[in-house]
């Protein structure tokens, strides 16, 4: 079993660094703190999929550094929370907020989300959540909590970039579980735990391919940067993390894995 490498500290912790800012330029061509396969058009439809207006509330699950949460607030001015397990990011996220002179509409803090959350029922006018669902355990109980501090006619749309299209061989699997816990999923199984957890009129829309087009620019954008983050992250981490992103262009590139958005309802 390969050694896991750490993406998340690195990123968050060093997110003012200018070589991680010049690495997401590059990736997505507009800097929103991403760590995901989210393209730059899909973070800017996102908004008008929620149907968010101004004054409404929206959750974040996995925040991570808060740029993003920082930007949908600001454009639909609307109430963002952002909830993370890593402590850098939701540092990071209020850090950011400060900065921003946003705090009275967005807050992050550290939550484990595989646990009840800290809501009440109908808290909150929409959900998103950026290739996330795929590291927490117990996925039907979340999408139970999210219907419930969702409010009567609210919306939710998460991404999955773990949805098993073809043949996987165990060390692919390794590979692409390089940075930590990962649940793989058949087609169907996600829409299948939305219907059960009471979500209505769930739309599935693929974008495998700009998730292999990702992967790519985002390893290709840190192999012309190796010097500098080599003495950032380390040889063996940099190469780690070198491998799971070579690793995730292969099997989305091949629709072996497959990127998923779901939208629907409650």
């Amino acid at each position: 079993m390969s050694s896991r490498v750490d993406i998340y500290n690195n990123s968050y912790g060093n997110y003012e660094q200018d070589t991680y800012r010049e690495v997401r330029l590059e990736t997505y061509g507009e800097d929103f703190g991403q760590t995901s396969w989210v393209s730059t058009e899909e973070s800017h439809e996102i908004p008008r999929l929620l149907a968010l207006t101004p004054g409404c509330s929206v959750l974040e699950i996995g925040s991570g550094s808060g740029r993003y949460a920082l930007y949908v607030a600001e454009t639909a001015r609307c109430q963002v929370v952002g909830l993370d397990l890593n402590a850098e990011g939701v540092r990071t996220g209020n850090a950011l907020a400060d900065q921003q002179n946003l705090s009275a509409q967005v807050r992050f803090q550290q939550c484990d989300v595989s646990q009840p959350l800290p809501f009440a029922d109908g808290n909150f006018d929409a959900v998103f959540s950026n290739d996330v669902f795929c590291h927490i355990p117990g996925r039907l109980a979340l999408l139970q909590e999210l219907w419930r501090v969702l409010k009567p006619g609210g919306r939710i749309i998460f991404s999955d970039a773990l949805v098993v299209g073809g043949t996987l061989s165990n060390e692919e699997i390794a590979s692409r579980s390089l940075i930590g816990c990962y649940l793989f999923v058949p087609p169907g199984e996600n829409e299948k735990l939305m219907e059960a957890a009471g979500f209505q009129r769930v739309d599935v829309t693929d974008t495998t391919e700009k998730a292999a087009e990702v992967a790519r620019r985002w390893h290709d954008a840190r192999e012309k940067r190796k010097p500098e983050l080599t003495q950032l992250e380390g040889t063996i981490n940099f190469d780690g993390l070198q491998k799971f992103l070579a690793c995730v262009h292969t099997l989305t590139g091949e629709r072996r894995l497959l990127r998923l958005v779901y939208l629907a309802r409650k």
